[in-house]
């Protein structure tokens, strides 16, 4: 896809002039939260030096920020910052069936078609109809557990308690036209197109953007021990380009009405398709957020990836054997209201490393005098 390392009005939503958007930037002097109004870019860091600030004390109005040219013309990184990064995983029955299948054959793609097969024809059809933590699921469970076929993945699809993970260290996300990593030692992975809501420290959910849960299913497939492998590692975890706030005119309902849509070419002429309808989701996003925050306490929000019903199993070598990805794959995740999110495929290791913490940005924000109190400045944005 040409021009996709640079953020333009073609990867926003069509109608990104009316609506209002969050999102971050490298600019000379360290990364500043930027507020996009109108269709114009104000940097917010003398009003809010964090996104997490910025979202907090809904300061969605641009007084007090600074004018900032094109869109085309700025640096976008994760708009995210000091969040931390969440994930529901299993939240609907096409993934669902695919994580048993990769539990089963213990982290080898060569054995998952049989496998698939056997699995459809035991739950294929009863899985999509159960509501989680309801009396069907009971009785499915019972009668999965007498014909050998139950599994921790079908738990937390069908049972009371949703899978919640962390899936990232705060700041490690990288954004639109980022690299993004799997770990080089996996042979079988795919990438996993979501929604995810950004919710402030009471769990108010104030936006929703996309992200890639990058995913190594022969890890995972292994043992269920290894999902930090599987998941947490450098550049696995792409967010952006923007968080669209919600208002009048987009809403937790657009959300739940949305459609991803994902697109994998490969250097080799491989190409893949798929889409996600967030109608089909098993837990509704608003439960989901409640048992992402349950009994604790995330001082500066969260960000939650709501899981995807994307399961690549279209051949891609060998017969059987499904997708993987490999080097220089461009990953296109899309969504009408959200825009598209547009990353390369490298390895975990030669991605760029990730070494800017949240102890360089507490220094890098007090050396450009951004942590006193500004109370002017804010209520001028209020």
């Amino acid at each position: 896809m040409a021009g996709w390392e640079t953020l333009s009005a073609d990867f926003l939503p069509a109608d990104w002039r009316q609506g209002r958007f969050v999102g971050r930037v490298a600019r000379a002097d360290g990364p500043s939260p930027v507020l996009v109004v109108d269709g114009v870019a104000h940097d917010m860091a003398r009003v809010a030096p964090t996104v997490s600030d910025l979202l907090a004390r809904r300061l969605f109005e641009p007084a007090g920020g600074e004018r900032l040219g094109p869109i085309e013309t700025l640096d976008w990184l994760s708009p995210i910052d000091l969040q931390c990064v969440k994930a529901a995983g299993v939240t609907f029955a096409v993934s669902t069936l695919e994580r048993v299948i990769e539990e089963r054959a213990r982290g080898d793609a060569g054995a998952a078609a049989a496998i698939r097969d056997r699995l459809a024809a035991h739950v294929g059809g009863d899985l999509r109809a159960v509501v989680p933590g309801s009396p069907e699921a009971a009785a499915l469970k019972d009668k999965l557990i007498a014909d050998g076929m139950w599994s921790q993945y079908l738990e937390v699809a069908i049972g009371p308690d949703a899978e919640i993970f962390t899936k990232a260290p705060v700041l490690s996300a990288v954004g639109f036209g980022a690299m993004i990593g799997v770990r080089s030692d996996s042979t079988w992975n795919n990438p996993e197109p979501e929604i995810v809501l950004v919710a402030d420290a009471d769990g108010e959910v104030v936006g929703a953007t996309l992200g890639n849960d990058v995913n190594l299913r022969d890890f995972e497939g292994r043992s269920a021990l290894l999902l930090g492998k599987a998941k947490d590692n450098n550049a696995a975890c792409a967010i952006g380009p923007l968080i669209r706030l919600f208002d009048g005119d987009f809403t937790l309902d657009d959300v739940r009405g949305a459609v991803v849509d994902l697109t994998i070419e490969g250097m080799d002429g491989y190409r893949l398709t798929g889409s996600s309808s967030m109608s089909q989701i098993s837990r509704d996003p608003a439960d989901l957020v409640r048992q992402a925050m349950s009994e604790h306490h995330y001082p500066d929000g969260f960000a939650l990836f709501l899981g995807t019903m994307f399961a690549p199993t279209q051949d891609r070598d060998a017969p059987g054997r499904g997708f993987t990805h490999k080097e220089g794959d461009i990953v296109t995740i899309s969504s009408e209201r959200l825009g598209t999110l547009v990353n390369k495929v490298t390895s975990a290791k030669a991605a760029p490393a990730w070494s800017f913490g949240i102890g360089d940005l507490m220094r890098n924000l007090a050396a450009r005098g951004l942590l006193a109190p500004q109370p002017a400045l804010a209520e001028a944005a209020n």
